[in-house]
């Protein structure tokens, strides 16, 4: 099978997937926000943003001072497409499963899941 298009790569991975899904939602989210809703520690939730952040997926913006000092995360223009690229691409992949499970299934073929058709 080939990667579909707009398949990324960097998103992909479930930590990373969940982030972008989270920021896709709002325009700017609180780190902790973020961190929170996902179970994540900081360091953990701080590698993906960097990650993302270097791929000019999203956008790190530091407010305040001292004790009082925030980081609010946004999904870029380049982030939201690559997002939207990506839930594509996977309907199509679960769409053309369904379409084969549903075909194997017409032709009489028991389907044992994780097994394929017999």
């Amino acid at each position: 099978m080939t990667t579909p298009f707009g398949f990324d790569e960097l998103i992909h991975p479930s930590t990373r997937l969940a982030v972008v899904s989270l920021l896709a939602a709002t325009e700017w989210a609180e780190f902790a926000f973020v961190r929170d809703q996902l179970e994540l520690s900081d360091s953990a939730l701080s590698k993906q943003l960097h990650t993302l952040e270097r791929a000019g997926y999203v956008r790190l913006k530091k407010e305040g001072t001292g004790r009082h000092k925030r980081t609010r995360v946004l999904l870029t223009k380049h982030g939201r497409a690559a997002f939207e690229g990506h839930v594509a691409a996977l309907r199509r992949i679960v769409g053309g499963a369904a379409a084969a499970t549903g075909e194997a299934g017409a032709a009489g073929e028991a389907i044992n899941p994780g097994q394929g058709p017999r």
